[in-house]
């Protein structure tokens, strides 16, 4: 009776399952979110926070594990840049964090469960909860890194590879202010097994203007309505990208951007 009593008792005290490694990192998270968003700035302060983005990146290596991307640093770190609520910057894409100097290429690589949490999370956003109507939403690319907005031009049609359940690349624009212009921008995004691949490279490939497509947008900014001059330019540029996703695959530069984003996708470790 005595080893029947104390079975119960440790049947009780044991949870019934553990947490996930990712959920450990997630409420590792949240808590330093919740320490630093409270905080008062000082030099002491924004140490603490530079040692926490530190420990998340050490869990973040144990999550994801090796990483090697041809022509990017071997030790990614947290794509996380601050840990302060309200900060620009704040809520990125969480994963490991890769960059060449200057930024021109970057790349997250994370896993799946990681990243629908992070959909979740964006959801008041507008951002898309299906894993593959996020990899083709402009809100994906703008808030997974840096602070800079995110236009979509088009989808470029690439090959997947076979181990992958998935492959996108978009071509787009980003910048802090006018995001109407020839799109430069390359982002891919891949998924192999339980791994989550993002690469976007600025000044990738070099495009123009569609004359079709400029007409539409002087149509557009030219009507007379009842509204500010913000809404009539927003409604301008929606369509004008949308000129732009029917015209860009008849246009010159469109295979080179199409080859370019291959080879984006060749160069993540992808079997």
């Amino acid at each position: 009776m005595r080893s029947l009593a104390l079975l119960c008792l440790l049947a009780f005290a044991t949870p019934a399952h553990a947490a996930s490694p990712e959920q450990h990192y997630l409420d590792l998270r949240d808590r330093y979110i919740a320490k630093f968003s409270k905080a008062k700035e000082s030099d002491e302060t924004f140490k603490q926070h530079d040692a926490a983005l530190d420990e998340l990146t050490g869990v973040l290596r144990g999550l994801v594990g090796p990483v090697t991307i041809k022509g990017l640093p071997a030790d990614g770190k947290s794509n996380a840049d601050t840990l302060f609520k309200g900060d620009s910057g704040f809520g990125h894409l969480d994963g490991l964090a890769f960059a060449t100097e200057g930024d021109k290429q970057q790349a997250v690589v994370t896993t799946t469960s990681l990243l629908k949490h992070w959909l979740r999370e964006h959801s008041k956003d507008g951002m898309p909860q299906a894993i593959d109507a996020a990899f083709r939403s402009d809100r994906f690319y703008y808030q997974a890194i840096q602070d800079s907005a995110f236009a979509k031009y088009a989808e470029l049609p690439i090959t997947r590879p076979a181990s992958a359940s998935a492959a996108v690349a978009v071509l787009g624009v980003r910048g802090n202010g006018d995001l109407k212009g020839p799109p430069d921008e390359i982002d891919v995004v891949a998924i192999e097994g339980d791994k989550v691949f993002f690469l976007a490279a600025t000044e990738a490939v070099k495009t123009a203007e569609i004359p079709a497509c400029e007409k539409t947008w002087k149509q557009m900014i030219a009507r007379k309505v009842p509204q500010d001059s913000m809404a009539k330019e927003d409604q301008a540029m929606e369509a004008y990208t949308k000129c732009f996703v029917k015209e860009a695959p008849s246009q010159s530069w469109f295979a080179a951007a199409i080859k370019k984003a291959q080879s984006q996708l060749e160069l993540l470790p992808l079997r």
